[in-house]
């Protein structure tokens, strides 16, 4: 395979705070011959998604850190280009936990590898709604938020993938659906294409009061994404019997010391009557992941589930779009397209 190049973005050193120059370097080595049962893969789009900054830190996890020198974790959609196994064909498309690189070897016997079938879907969409932020979005929101018709849900990061799912997911299921974003633009896109009943610009100032007057009969259900201020502002409109799935908590991301940051954890278990909350991953529903993945699909074919993409052209460009996306410069999915 040595008529390859791989290009890869690897941890050269744990980050201190925010990413800093030489944190992440791009190398380029040749590819391997391939081994029986083994096949090749060409990236064409490659996710980034906020879990990954706190898995560059040397910290315990629910998933173990990415190692000094191998390459950055994360999620793509790719072409199988050449194969050793009789369960990969030359042209299957995959999605694969390959990393930030442009050629992956994999063994036919690897988890969380799966055969797509776009079926007129984008390529990239099973990187966002239709993937893992999609089935994390849906299944945080009905299996640990377990709404109601009639309730009131709130998401933050609602113009994100995940939020996305929660909102246009809990409309679907009779909930009045109210997210938080950053700035007029995400708020109007929110309301005006997803079609929640309404959304609040946390950059705005008065955000308590926004969210008074945006849940009137205050909070059922919280998707947490964000943490810190947010959390704090929502904490106090919790219903009695509410419930807040944790997702994730990007506001601390580039914290130089997280262990030290106050965590929704916090914030709602000094509430008086605490929701009930607990952090969850998508993994804990992993046995419905095709099943999930089809249904998502089907409502981006059908055009019931509507999204947003911001891209990056190019591996060398993942760095800086990866650090814009923490602080919330993208609209939408972040992806990087590698190739065709």
């Amino acid at each position: 395979m040595t008529q390859y190049q791989n290009r890869s973005i690897v941890l050269s050193k744990r980050p201190q705070g925010e990413l800093q120059d030489g944190d992440l370097t791009l190398e380029t080595n040749p590819v391997r011959e391939l081994k029986d049962g083994e096949f090749l893969i060409q990236v064409l789009w490659l996710s980034l998604d906020p879990y990954m900054r706190p898995r560059m830190n040397d910290t315990e996890s629910y998933v173990d850190p990415v190692a000094i020198g191998a390459v950055m974790a994360g999620e793509t959609v790719g072409r199988v280009i050449a194969s050793k196994t009789p369960k990969y064909s030359v042209g299957d498309i995959v999605t694969s936990y390959s990393g930030w690189q442009e050629y992956y070897i994999a063994n036919e016997n690897e988890a969380m590898i799966y055969t797509v079938q776009p079926d007129g879907v984008p390529l990239q969409a099973f990187l966002g709604v239709a993937g893992m932020p999609g089935r994390t979005g849906y299944c945080g929101l009905t299996y640990v938020g377990k709404p109601k018709a009639g309730e009131t849900v709130v998401v933050a990061a609602a113009s994100g993938p995940v939020g996305t799912v929660v909102g246009q997911t809990a409309k679907q299921l009779g909930c009045r659906a109210v997210g938080i974003a950053g700035g007029p633009e995400k708020c109007r896109y929110v309301v005006e294409e997803l079609g929640f009943d309404d959304c609040i610009d946390y950059k705005q100032g008065n955000l308590l009061e926004n969210l008074k007057s945006a849940c009137p009969k205050g909070i059922d259900v919280y998707f947490e994404n964000v943490g810190g201020e947010v959390t704090k502002a929502v904490a106090q409109l919790l219903n009695k019997g509410s419930r807040a799935p944790i997702c994730g908590y990007v506001s601390a991301y580039n914290s130089e010391d997280i262990g030290k940051v106050e965590t929704p954890f916090h914030i709602f278990g000094a509430l008086a009557e605490p929701p009930e909350h607990r952090f969850f991953v998508v993994t804990e529903w992993q046995d419905q992941h095709q099943e999930l993945t089809k249904l998502l699909a089907e409502q981006v074919r059908s055009g019931q589930l509507k999204y947003r993409e911001s891209v990056a052209e190019g591996l060398e460009n993942a760095v800086d779009a990866f650090k814009g996306m923490l602080k919330g410069k993208n609209f939408g999915k972040q992806l990087v397209h590698i190739a065709d």
